[in-house]
């Protein structure tokens, strides 16, 4: 088949998007990959990649002339299935539908929740917002071929709409974290935070607590703005961040052989209680224990296995308690990474997921 995966702001590397999907689609059928990034067209791992720019100006004028760039080179492609990104593109996605095309819609996150913390939109209108998002996905989603969720309570919402909707996580992939083997007196006696920098995935509470453990944290990610970079640079504990930029996976999967903790402690917003972070499993597989926020779905994952130690993402001195323990204990630390290697091997794989996916498209 002639697959076209669309997105308006993902990057076109995008570890699920691109290194998952269409990679594990690219197996079997013609995969194109539009993007929105003006770092031009090019052809990566069998896959083509086409860039229809991207577009400097206010946000509702960018998603107006991106979406119509990429409907347009859509009509041109002509495939069999569109599965697209991003809830900006649900018109694109309905207009598609409405001519014909088999559409998949690809819910990374529970969007109507998602917006109740977005800065950019004033906070008054948030709930205006969310309940327009939440009616639009309602109407829309009816009429695509099939909805992919990325976790379960997303897909239980969906399959309300569209009874062809699936749930496929974004677990990580084995052929990433299949390093070298490190015993734990190889490692650092320090932790690590990987990912998007920003107050919500809590990362002024987990500096904070440096202060208070007076441990080393290498850290690693975008800020989402330059107001979180001088937050995170005026507390006291950023003395003992090294921060490292954007990382590749290779370089990601190295830091992650160096260090004895991953720490996760998103703050309690209405998205985050209910989402799945990768870097959570990510962690786990590298053998490390984590340090994670005490949210009932994540329970399953670390209190289950015994592979870390969950905190209030809010106290830095419960995160500081939680990271101080692990590194005064090494032996219960590294079965605890033990616990949680052995847990992602056995049940939480990409390698599965992928099957899932392929199975999806075969039934569409």
């Amino acid at each position: 088949m002639k697959v076209c995966h669309i997105t308006s702001v993902h990057p076109r590397y995008d570890i699920r998007i691109f290194v998952k999907e269409c990679k594990a689609l690219s197996r079997d059928h013609n995969v194109t990959l539009i993007v929105a990034d003006s770092l031009g067209n090019e052809i990566k791992d069998n896959i083509n990649i086409i860039d229809v720019g991207k577009v400097n100006c206010n946000r509702l004028i960018r998603m107006y002339l991106t979406s119509n760039a990429i409907f347009n080179k859509v009509i041109a492609l002509k495939p069999d299935i569109v599965h697209f990104h991003d809830p900006e593109l649900m018109s694109v996605a309905y207009s598609l539908s409405k001519r014909g095309f088999k559409v998949i819609y690809d819910v990374h996150e529970d969007v109507p929740k998602q917006v109740m913390n977005k800065h950019w939109i004033p906070v008054l209108l948030r709930p205006i917002v969310s309940k327009l998002i939440k009616y639009k996905e309602f109407k829309s989603a009816r009429s695509y071929a099939g909805i992919i969720c990325a976790t379960e309570i997303i897909a239980n919402r969906f399959k309300k709409y569209n009874k062809n909707t699936v749930a496929i996580h974004n677990y990580p992939l084995l052929s990433e974290f299949n390093q070298r083997e490190v015993s734990w007196s190889e490692r650092n006696l320090e932790l690590c935070y990987l990912g998007s920098i920003s107050e919500t995935r809590g990362i002024v509470p987990l500096v904070n607590s440096l202060a208070i453990s007076e441990l080393n944290l290498e850290l690693a990610g975008i800020y989402s703005n330059d107001i979180v970079r001088f937050k995170v640079k005026t507390t006291e504990g950023h003395k003992l961040v090294n921060y490292h930029g954007v990382l590749n996976r290779n370089e990601v999967a190295d830091l992650l052989t160096k260090v004895r903790v991953g720490v996760v402690t998103l703050l309690p917003t209405p998205s985050s209680i209910e989402s799945l972070p990768i870097k959570l499993l990510e962690y786990m597989l590298a053998g490390i224990p984590v340090v994670a926020s005490n949210f009932t779905l994540w329970q399953q994952y670390v209190k289950e296995y015994n592979c870390g130690i969950m905190v209030n993402p809010e106290s830095p001195n419960e995160i500081a308690d939680a990271c101080r323990y692990l590194l005064d204990n090494p032996k219960e630390a590294e079965q605890m990474g033990i616990n949680g290697r052995q847990a992602v091997l056995n049940n939480y794989t990409w390698e599965t997921e992928s099957n899932k996916l392929l199975n999806f498209y075969s039934m569409i």
